[in-house]
């Protein structure tokens, strides 16, 4: 049976006298356990409008965690080539056996990998700020697209649109593919783009059979400097990093349905709040974020959402 959520949101790791705090970012803290290897914490705070609330949501920190962890076993059974900085979600020794409950199944344990500066985005499906471009422009990141797209309409092919990657606070910027290849040689850019659409169209496949459309989505990237080979990282097809769209209710022409933190964008829109700080969203809004979250957990696995699932996160990938 699915798991209740009564929790308080977890909203940061406090393991800095344990490892030294790396960087902390919108949702993540990550900590260095030794040269290797890294400690990646996920919190329950969401953002929304490049800033981030006073209160979270319970359990999102979990579920963006197993989410990721069952997509890179995934991906990795999929595609045995890929290369992932992803180690497995068991806690390092350090951690007090107090405190291991509370960061059991939210923390990740990953190689310490040179990060990309872009961000990989994929997108099967013209939204966002893609189809604002297009109505301006008829281009998506510069690139000429067809004409009479309509608005969440499927693309002929899955697009390749790389962005910038700024810092907490700033927002990214959208380029065209060819700057990627300036940004961090062309080499590099032309085989983040090849195995991005890889993995997105796997990934949509899998997700599609199970009632969900990967419309977009973003992946990360950094640099094996021993073997020269790219290294998937970071989180991996959460709600956070792409558009999932229900099937059963998509109808091209308008904005769909999500399994995302929407509800919180249309409240922070209906009451004047979207872009301001210090704003904390009432208990049914995060109660509907969480569930909006955990059915896209549950559809994408198969399973229900409860913490520490051997099954989920070691089986089933393998299974398909």
């Amino acid at each position: 049976m699915t798991r209740q959520s009564n929790a308080e949101p977890f909203m940061a790791s406090n393991l800095g006298e344990i490892f030294p705090l790396v960087a902390q970012g919108k949702v993540r803290e990550i900590y260095k356990i030794d040269e290797e290897t890294l400690l990646f914490v996920a919190s329950d705070r969401i953002s929304a409008y490049d800033v981030i609330l006073d209160n979270g949501v319970p359990n999102k920190g979990v579920i963006l965690t197993l989410i990721s962890a069952y997509w890179f076993k995934f991906l990795k059974a999929a595609l045995p080539t890929l290369q992932t900085h992803f180690i497995g979600l068991d806690l390092p020794h350090g951690i007090p056996t107090e405190l291991r409950p509370k960061y059991q199944d939210r923390s990740m344990v990953v190689r310490k990998i040179k990060v990309f500066p872009i961000e990989s985005i994929v997108r099967g499906y013209i939204s966002g700020s893609a189809w604002k471009e297009y109505k301006e422009s008829g281009t998506v990141n510069g690139i000429s697209m067809p004409t009479g797209l309509v608005e969440c309409g499927r693309l002929p092919t899955a697009l390749w649109t790389p962005s910038t990657k700024a810092d907490q606070g700033d927002h990214d910027i959208n380029i065209h593919p060819r700057d990627a290849g300036k940004l961090i040689g062309q080499k590099y850019a032309d085989q983040i783009q090849s195995v991005s659409v890889t993995l997105y169209n796997v990934a949509y496949a899998h997700a599609y059979s199970h009632g969900i459309i990967i419309a977009d989505t973003k992946f990360e990237f950094g640099l094996d400097v021993e073997t020269d080979q790219i290294v998937l990282i970071d989180e991996v097809l959460t709600p956070d990093s792409s558009r999932f769209w229900p099937v059963s209710k998509y109808q091209p022409g308008r904005s769909q349905e999500s399994f995302d933190k929407q509800f919180l964008r249309d409240w922070l829109t209906s009451n004047g709040l979207a872009g301001k700080q210090g704003v904390s969203m009432p208990a049914d809004i995060a109660r509907k974020t969480e569930l909006k979250y955990q059915e896209a957990f549950e559809r994408i696995t198969g399973d229900v959402f409860e913490t520490g699932m051997p099954s989920v996160l070691e089986e089933s990938a393998l299974a398909e």
